[in-house]
């Protein structure tokens, strides 16, 4: 099975092309053109990928998308290009949370019961963030990962004090929101700012990795759920946004301004 996976939550992204002959293998991932938009590379760093590998979109078993959180324009370019090439290639897709997908990559080394948390950067000093508990069963296969929490946006200090009080420090916090703020947490696990209950002196050290590209992990949990008979329509696909479109925030502010204010007398 040949799987083409696409990730358009960050800038850059990455397209990747996943294979499970002779074992579940990324093919070639390559990451995209981060000074252009999405809607501006696309489709042909998907097309100038196949073309090296001389294969055509008719010669693709299954799609496979980030489904979020990221940037709203990034998502809808991502997910309808690729609904558009399942859709006239009549093939199956699968959406992947591409937080699910980072913790995934960063617990390659960790053991069974210790925690991996995703951090995106979702600017305004925010970071779009889920943890997860890693078990006993193989990377990227069903059941690798138990969702401790699920995905939010919010404070970086707030998600990360949220997750002391649920039980042990991630073992590793993966991804670029992680690599952002890496010097906020090290000073709260040294002993820095803020104030106690923090830091706990028993508690173990968070390695802070940057995260790789994500089509190819996307691919790889993507051929996992086809085997499981996890695949949808392109119809099927829905975005994971997490938070709400600045549009609908600023439509919302504008209404209030407009509602009459109605003073009272005590």
């Amino acid at each position: 099975m040949r799987v083409l996976a696409l990730d358009t939550t960050t800038r850059a992204g990455s397209v990747a092309l996943v294979s499970d002959h002779g074992g579940d293998r990324i093919l070639e991932e390559r990451a995209g053109d981060a000074t252009r938009t999405h809607a501006q590379r696309l489709p042909s760093e998907i097309v100038a990928l196949l073309a090296s590998h001389e294969l055509r979109l008719s010669d693709i078993d299954l799609f496979a998308v980030a489904s979020g959180p990221g940037s709203f324009t990034g998502l809808r370019v991502g997910i309808a290009t690729m609904q558009g090439f399942a859709l006239v290639g009549r093939r199956p897709m699968v959406g992947i949370s591409a937080l699910a997908a980072l913790a995934h990559a960063g617990s390659r080394d960790l053991l069974p019961n210790q925690r991996v948390g995703a951090w995106m950067d979702a600017h305004r000093r925010d970071v779009f963030a889920a943890l997860f508990v890693v078990t006993g069963e193989r990377i990227f296969r069903a059941g690798r990962l138990t969702e401790v929490d699920s995905a939010t946006v919010g404070d970086p200090l707030s998600t990360f004090e949220r997750w002391r009080q649920m039980g042990p420090t991630p073992a590793i916090l993966i991804g670029d929101g992680a690599e952002l703020y890496a010097g906020l947490i090290a000073r709260v696990m040294s002993g820095g700012s803020p104030p106690p209950p923090w830091p706990d002196p028993s508690a173990p050290a968070t390695r802070i990795e940057p995260g790789p590209g994500l089509a190819g992990v996307i691919g790889l949990l993507a051929l996992e759920r086809a085997r499981r008979g996890e695949t949808v329509t392109p119809a099927g696909i829905q975005p994971l946004y997490v938070r709400r479109p600045d549009a609908e925030l600023a439509r919302e502010h504008a209404l209030a301004d407009r509602r009459p204010h109605v003073s009272r007398a005590d």
